[in-house]
C-alpha cells in the first residue's frame, strides 16, 4: 500500500488568560504540546496502573518519524534554512508578541492578528518544504484561531482555505463559545461587556466578527439564529467538513482550574470548561472521550486524543457505523437512549465513548440526533421516530498499525439500548434498574488490509454469537457482500440479534460504510 503523504504539522495552543498567563505560556518552547502525563485510570484489582504518555509532540516524532526543528529558535531555523522536510512539526507562537517578559513592548492579543500570523507561518513552511498544504492541530482557543484563518483571513484575501490546510484537528475547542450552567446568561454578558483578560472572544459578538468574512458581515452583528459552531460548506469561506475532526471531552471533575470553580460554573455536561454541545462543528468527524479540558487527565496529553489524531492524519480506511431502519417501541411514557463505545484492537483505551454516566448518550426517538451531526455523504437521513437513521460512530483505521499476525484491522462497537420512563412528564424510577440495558451486545468488525481503493474483505459478528474470548475469534467463511455499486464505497447492513427486534423493530440494522481515507 502506498504510504500516506507526510505533510507539515502546525500546533496551535489555547487561551492563556491575562498577562501573567501569557508570560508563563511563552517560556515553554513548545507551548505545552511537549507535556505528557504519568497517570491513567486503568488497572487490575481496582488499582491505578502507572502509565507514561510522552506527549503528542514526541509521539509523532517516535511513531511517524516527524522532525522537531528548533536550533536556537524556530523562527531562526526557518530563516537560516532554505529547505525543510515536509514531515516536520511547528508551533504557532502567536502569544510571543503579547508577552511582557521579553523586555520589549507587549501588543494586545487579537484573534485576527494571530490568524494572519498563522497564515504567514504556513506560507513559509509551504515554501521551504514544498508541501502543498499543512495539517493544523489545535487545543481549545487554538481551534478558533484556525477557524478565523479558514473562515475570514484567507477568504478576505480571495484565497481558498483548502489550498493551504489539508486537515484540522481540534481538542476541546469552544466552537460554540463558552457558556455557563448558572447565572441565567448574566455571567456571559458580564464577561463580554467587561472583556476581562480578553475572554470576550468566547462570546457571540466577537466570534461573529472573527469567523465571518467581510463580504458576509452584517454591520448590525450576528443574526438571531447565527450558530458560531457552523463552518460553511459552500461559498467564499467554505472548507470540507470531511477534513475536520473535533475531539470532545466529557470529564469535568478532573479540571481543577480555579479549584474546581470553572467546572462547577460550566456544568457537568462538559470537559470542565467547554460544554459538550459547544465542542464540535456540526457535520464534521467527532469522538467523545472521558477526559477533561486540560491538566494531568486532559485531552491533549491523553492516549485517547493521540490515537484519534494519529488515525485521522495517517489512516487509510474510514469506517462509519449507523443504526438504520429503526422503528422504536413507542409507549408514550418511554424515552430511549443508546450508549456507544468503540475499541480498536491493540489499544489500551477506548477511542470513542458516549454513555449516560458521562452525560452524552445518543438520544433515540424524539429529539434524536440526525444527519446534521454526521460527516457529509454518509447517507444518513434525518432521525425520526419511524425508520430512523441514527449515526453511531465514525472512525479511522490504519493498515500499518494492525497486529503483525493478522491481515485485518479489528474494532469492536459496543452498543447498549436503555429505556427511561416518565410519569406526568417527570422521570419515574418505579420499575427502573439503573445502568441495566434493554439490549447489550458488541459488534466485532474485521476490515481487510488490502489496497485502499479495492473492495475490502470485511466481516462482522456479534459477540453473543462468538464462543469463547473475542481475542481468539477468527472469522471464517465468506466475507460480507458489497451492497453499493459505486466505486470506492463499500456498504453492508448487519442484522441485529433477535433480542433487539422488540425494541428497535424487525427492520433495524447496523449499516457499515467503508471508504478509502487520505
Amino acid at each position: 500500500m502506498t504510504p500516506t503523504q507526510k505533510l507539515p504539522i502546525v500546533y496551535v495552543r489555547g487561551y492563556a488568560g491575562g498577562t501573567a498567563g501569557i508570560d508563563k505560556a511563552v517560556t515553554d518552547p513548545f507551548y505545552g504540546f511537549n507535556l505528557g502525563s504519568t497517570h491513567i485510570r486503568i488497572g487490575p484489582d481496582d488499582e491505578p496502573c502507572f502509565y507514561q504518555f510522552e506527549s503528542p509532540l514526541l509521539r509523532l516524532h517516535l511513531d511517524e518519524g516527524y522532525q522537531i526543528l528548533v536550533d536556537g529558535g524556530q523562527e531562526l531555523y526557518l530563516a537560516t534554512h532554505d529547505t525543510i522536510p515536509p514531515d516536520s512539526i511547528w508551533i504557532h507562537r502567536f502569544y510571543d508578541t503579547s508577552a511582557t517578559s521579553w523586555g520589549g513592548p507587549a501588543h494586545e492579543f487579537r484573534m485576527e492578528t494571530a490568524a494572519q500570523d498563522l497564515w504567514k507561518l504556513i506560507e513559509t513552511i509551504r515554501d521551504k518544504s514544498k508541501a502543498p498544504r499543512v495539517h493544523l492541530v489545535a487545543h481549545s482557543m487554538g481551534g478558533l484561531v484556525c477557524r478565523c484563518l479558514i473562515q475570514k483571513v484567507l477568504p478576505d484575501l480571495g484565497l481558498d482555505p483548502a489550498d493551504y490546510v489539508d486537515k484540522l484537528f481540534t481538542y476541546g475547542t469552544p466552537h460554540g463559545g463558552i457558556a455557563f450552567d448558572v447565572g441565567f446568561g448574566v455571567l456571559e454578558k458580564l464577561r463580554d461587556v467587561t472583556g476581562i483578560d480578553g475572554a470576550e472572544i468566547f462570546g457571540p459578538e466577537r466570534m461573529y466578527a472573527y469567523l465571518t468574512p467581510k463580504t458576509l458581515t452584517d454591520p448590525d452583528g450576528p443574526p438571531a439564529k447565527w450558530d458560531s459552531r457552523a463552518m460553511p460548506g459552500n461559498g467564499p469561506s467554505s472548507f470540507p467538513h470531511a477534513r475536520v475532526f473535533c475531539l470532545v471531552g466529557t470529564d469535568p471533575t478532573d479540571y481543577d482550574v480555579a479549584h474546581g470553580l470553572s467546572a462547577a460554573t460550566v456544568g457537568p455536561r462538559s470537559d470542565g470548561l467547554v460544554q459538550i454541545d459547544n465542542a464540535y462543528v456540526p457535520g464534521t468527524h467527532q469522538a467523545y472521550v472521558h477526559r477533561s479540558h486540560s491538566g494531568s487527565y486532559g485531552l491533549v496529553n491523553s492516549e485517547e486524543g493521540y490515537q484519534n489524531l494519529r488515525r485521522f492524519l495517517f489512516g487509510d480506511r474510514q469506517v462509519e457505523a449507523a443504526l438504520v431502519g429503526v422503528h422504536l417501541a413507542q409507549p408514550a411514557d418511554t424515552i430511549w437512549q443508546a450508549e456507544v463505545r468503540l475499541s480498536v484492537r491493540g489499544l489500551q483505551i477506548v477511542t470513542h465513548e458516549r454513555t449516560s454516566a458521562h452525560w452524552c448518550p445518543v438520544q433515540l426517538g424524539d429529539g434524536a440526533e440526525g444527519a446534521a451531526d454526521t460527516p457529509p455523504d454518509s447517507g444518513a437521513a434525518t432521525a425520526a421516530a419511524d425508520g430512523a437513521t441514527v449515526p453511531l460512530v465514525n472512525t479511522f483505521l490504519c493498515s500499518g498499525l494492525r497486529a503483525d499476525d493478522s491481515g485485518a484491522m479489528r474494532y469492536a462497537l459496543h452498543l447498549r439500548i436503555l429505556s427511561l420512563h416518565r410519569c406526568d412528564g417527570v422521570l419515574s424510577f418505579r420499575d427502573h434498574l439503573e445502568q441495566s440495558a434493554d439490549f447489550d451486545d458488541t459488534l466485532v468488525v474485521d476490515v481487510g488490509a488490502g489496497p485502499a481503493d479495492g473492495v475490502p474483505a470485511l466481516s462482522a459478528t456479534w459477540n453473543s454469537a462468538i464462543n469463547g474470548p473475542i481475542s481468539g475469534y477468527r472469522p471464517g467463511g465468506s466475507v460480507l457482500d458489497d451492497e453499493n455499486p459505486a466505486p470506492c464505497v463499500w456498504v453492508n447492513h448487519i442484522r441485529l440479534p433477535a433480542t433487539a427486534a422488540p425494541i428497535l423493530g424487525e427492520d433495524a440494522r447496523i449499516r457499515l460504510t467503508v471508504t478509502p481515507w487520505n
